[in-house]
């Protein structure tokens, strides 16, 4: 794989973060990372939604006709949205009626509205499914921080599962409360953003 194709998958991991450095899917950060399931469970629908709708879009890109192309992709988006809701429902009813909505709501989500509009209309199959496949794994890496701290501080267990143990409370430990509150997700991303722009010189050259 050559180093631009590379580049495409490791780019929104960290230097072009579509959370921590474009600052877009931040809704989705603060509702569903409460606890890990829902958020790992999110990621992946939004991964499997981004890296096909890209790739639907680079197929059609010289069919669709400039002034209708968002009812397009929105229609595209809507359909591959409704699948995964589905499979959802099918599959595992208790993590959807805990994502709600919020299932639903990738339909507007503007990482990957960005991304159709940005990439999947100027460039071949292949390299859409990198960028979809890229872009969905930086979104999902930090819903999965985010969400794997809050439950384990906020909680005291992961994926439901309890793992500080009982000595800990015994001894005086107590859960911090904070941490399931939506303002805690906003702080848990800001130590990231800080953390990943402490030790990456590119990021602090462009600001």
């Amino acid at each position: 794989m050559s180093s631009k194709k590379l580049k495409l998958l490791s780019d929104p991991i960290n230097l072009n973060n579509p959370i921590t450095v474009q600052v877009l899917g931040i809704c989705s950060a603060l509702a569903v990372t409460v606890k890990l399931e829902p958020a790992v469970v999110l990621s992946l629908s939004v991964f499997f939604v981004l890296a096909f709708a890209n790739v639907i879009i680079s197929l059609l890109r010289n069919t669709i006709p400039s002034r209708i192309r968002i009812i397009v992709q929105l229609v595209i988006i809507a359909a591959l949205v409704i699948l995964v809701d589905q499979v959802l429902k099918a599959y595992a009813y208790d993590v959807s009626k805990q994502l709600s909505v919020f299932v639903g709501l990738i339909i507007t989500n503007c990482i990957i509205m960005g991304r159709l509009e940005a990439f999947a209309l100027g460039n071949k199959p292949w390299p859409s499914f990198l960028d979809g496949i890229g872009n969905a794994a930086g979104y999902g890496l930090i819903l999965i921080i985010v969400a794997f701290f809050r439950e384990l501080l906020g909680s005291g267990s992961l994926w439901g599962i309890q793992v500080i143990p009982d000595s800990f409370y015994n001894l005086g430990y107590e859960n911090n409360g904070f941490m399931i509150l939506p303002p805690m997700a906003l702080m848990v991303v800001a130590v990231i953003i800080w953390v990943q722009r402490s030790k990456s010189k590119e990021l602090v050259e462009t600001n």
